[in-house]
């Protein structure tokens, strides 16, 4: 009888298999030592976003200025632009690195003439956490095909890791608070054009986000998610810490022991 009330995992083995190897490859793939060095966990408060702006515009250029840095992709030859200048048809422009690829020490090479081009959506303006999800989840692309290594599952899963390398990003509260707006009580507040698309789930999503703070356990991944999505995250601390407590993989033993290393 006690079976009966045993809580079933988050995930599926599958599910939990495809996060935990897009997060290898994002560790191997777009520096795995700046991501436990330097990457923050992302909050939607004044202190990650302190800025006042006074034109839609000036919001767009000012979060995405916020979203790029703190992706490390500060030397990046993106610029935003409004919807109406936005080129549809865009090819990834070639450019490269001299060693690291994130961060103040990024030093950009054969600078393309001119930047790749990333837009914004208006109704956004008024879903802050929306528009900052939005922005993480385009770099992340970007990153993707930049690299050309594609992530597990090859080219049909590019949406879904574009949502995971985000959370690697250091984005997870706000991609995972944005995975679902509820209508709430006012229909006429809520707007479904504002809403971002998302690749994963919100367990998916959540999963990915207590995976990265799994390695910043100085901070807590849960305080800033919304109400339901607290037991989510608790629930998959749980699969995460099962997980490695028993992987054999090499680099997340390694990741392991940096972060015993910070907590003692």
């Amino acid at each position: 009888m006690l079976t009966l009330f045993k809580s079933s995992p988050l995930l599926s083995d599958s599910e939990v298999e495809w996060l935990i190897d897009t997060f290898v490859w994002a560790c191997e793939q777009f520096d795995g030592q700046y991501f436990m060095t330097e990457t923050q966990i992302i909050e939607p408060t004044g202190k990650f976003f302190p800025d006042q702006v006074s034109s839609v515009e000036q919001m767009a250029s000012t979060v995405f200025k916020r979203v790029s840095h703190y992706a490390g992709m500060q030397s990046w030859p993106i610029s935003v632009v409004n919807p109406q200048q936005h080129m549809q048809q865009q090819s990834m422009p070639k450019f490269t690195f001299v060693d690291e690829i994130r961060g103040e020490k990024a030093q950009l090479v054969n600078a393309p003439a001119i930047d790749m081009q990333l837009s914004y959506n208006p109704n956004q303006i008024n879903q802050p956490q929306d528009l900052v999800a939005s922005f993480a989840g385009s770099l992340a692309t970007v990153m993707i095909y930049h690299r050309g290594i594609l992530p597990p599952g090859g080219e049909a899963q590019v949406a879904a890791a574009s949502d995971a390398l985000a959370c690697f990003l250091g984005f997870g509260v706000m991609m995972s608070n944005t995975v679902y707006q509820f209508k709430g009580g006012c229909g006429s507040c809520y707007n479904p054009y504002a809403n971002r698309q998302a690749a994963l789930t919100e367990p998916q999503t959540v999963f990915m986000h207590a995976l990265i703070c799994h390695f910043k356990p100085q901070v807590d991944g849960k305080k800033h998610l919304k109400p339901h999505l607290r037991g989510v995250y608790k629930k998959a601390q749980k699969q995460i810490k099962n997980y490695i407590n028993d992987t054999p993989n090499p680099l997340l033993l390694a990741l392991e022991e940096q972060r015993h290393v910070r907590l003692s």
